[in-house]
């Protein structure tokens, strides 16, 4: 591999999801440059938790302790009804020292320029910015960033790259999952079950079963396909562009973008750990041939998720975008416990499923390969022997045969 040494690369931030305190401090524990979140309102995530004014301020300063930064999506479109409530909410959230603002809508964006002016603001994907001109407007506007439409190409976001101010920073994102309406615009939800995708609630009915009834043979349902257990024909693919890291930092991607803030801190640990050694990797010998190791490749498996595609970054995805026999998600390992603390071959942890002793666990530390434990000797803090660990969040002492990081995520394999 030959390494392009001559040229100067800007390595891009690597831009991390947040719905709750725990995966917060996964995102900056496994290497977020910047972590991205909610407040109790106006996000386009309602079902997470998200983060009150008192939680805001403290990530906020915990994040600038570690040389990262936090942007707050602000970013559902309001309507009249929510401006009074949508001002104040913005002038409390300037006070907790967030790095920017992600918008949607331009009243936001003017709100947000007036009471909070030392505050960057972003415009969201939900914008639906597919053109260079409207990016540049934003700009004008007082937008630092845009985050395009999830419809572009990798060829349409180097035009957009190429035609805009070079003061203006393209996000991009990189994983996770994808909205079959565009942008993430959509009335499904509202029409079917009351809630409003557009304001954070969405019920994802594109992810169900769906028959076909004729209205002269009531209670007769044909599957839409010739699959006898249904289809999901509106059900899209997770993306992953972690093999693609060389063609994003080529056309000018300033932020890589993990979808996630109603996923778990597992998922954000993971994740995050695999696109932060990815892009180490390639920052440290930059080619068009690189490919990151197939560990790291390997933890796209680990985490709970769909069928993966690159979207629509080399052209429309026509055949492999959506999933029409299978709507669920793919689990291969789910989260045992996280590490608290080692002392003489003792690692403190905190339970999150149950598991055995004897269990054979997988070990994710922050940057690092992972590799395996047997879960032998396992104990209460007390120092009483335990057969398993069976309740939420217990801590408990595992025998170890070397110093394991705080944070650090021990994991189980799923048997069929």
């Amino acid at each position: 591999m030959i390494c392009a040494q001559n040229k100067k690369i800007s390595p891009p931030e690597l831009l991390a999801p947040a719905g709750d305190m725990e995966s917060f401090e996964a995102a900056l524990r496994f290497g977020a440059d910047a972590v991205y979140l909610s407040g109790t309102r106006f996000g386009m995530r309602a079902s997470a938790a998200n983060f009150s004014f008192p939680e805001l301020s403290h990530a906020v300063g915990m994040a600038h302790e570690n040389g990262a930064r936090v942007y707050l999506a602000c970013n559902i479109i309001p309507e009249s009804r929510d401006m009074s409530a949508l001002e104040k909410f913005i002038g409390q959230a300037s006070l907790c020292g967030a790095d920017a603002f992600i918008v949607s809508d331009i009243g936001t964006l003017r709100l947000v320029k007036r009471l909070a002016p030392k505050t960057d603001i972003h415009i969201s994907t939900q914008a639906g910015v597919t053109n260079y001109e409207t990016a540049n407007a934003y700009f004008e506007m007082g937008a630092k960033r845009v985050i395009p439409a999830r419809e572009l190409s990798l060829d349409e976001l180097k035009l957009m790259r190429d035609r805009t101010d070079p003061g203006l920073e393209i996000e991009c994102f990189v994983h996770g999952a994808m909205c079959v309406s565009f942008s993430g615009r959509c009335l499904l939800s509202n029409y079917l079950t009351g809630r409003d995708s557009n304001k954070g609630d969405c019920a994802q009915p594109c992810r169900w079963k769906y028959r076909l009834v004729e209205e002269t043979r009531p209670g007769e349902y044909f599957p839409v396909d010739e699959d006898a257990d249904g289809t999901h024909i509106m059900n899209a693919r997770d993306m992953c562009a972690i093999r693609h890291i060389h063609e994003l930092v080529s056309a000018g991607i300033t932020s890589f973008k993990i979808e996630g803030r109603a996923k778990s801190a597992y998922y954000v640990a993971v994740i995050t750990n695999a696109y932060r050694r990815a892009i180490d990797g390639y920052m440290s010998c930059p080619s068009p041939d690189y490919i990151p190791e197939e560990w790291v490749l390997g933890e796209m498996t680990k985490v709970s998720h769909r069928e993966y595609c690159t979207g629509f970054l080399f052209g429309s995805p026509k055949q492999n975008a959506e999933i029409f026999y299978d709507g669920g998600y793919k689990r291969s390992y789910e989260i045992s416990a996280v590490a608290v603390s080692y002392n003489d071959g003792l690692l403190t942890c905190e339970q999150r499923n149950r598991f055995f002793s004897g269990d054979e666990l997988e070990v994710l530390e922050a940057g690092q390969r992972p590799f395996k434990i047997k879960a032998e000797e396992l104990q209460s803090l007390e120092g009483e022997p335990l057969e398993a660990v069976p309740h939420p969040l217990m801590r408990f002492k595992i025998k170890v045969c070397r110093p394991i990081a705080p944070g650090a995520v021990l994991r189980r394999a799923i048997t069929k």
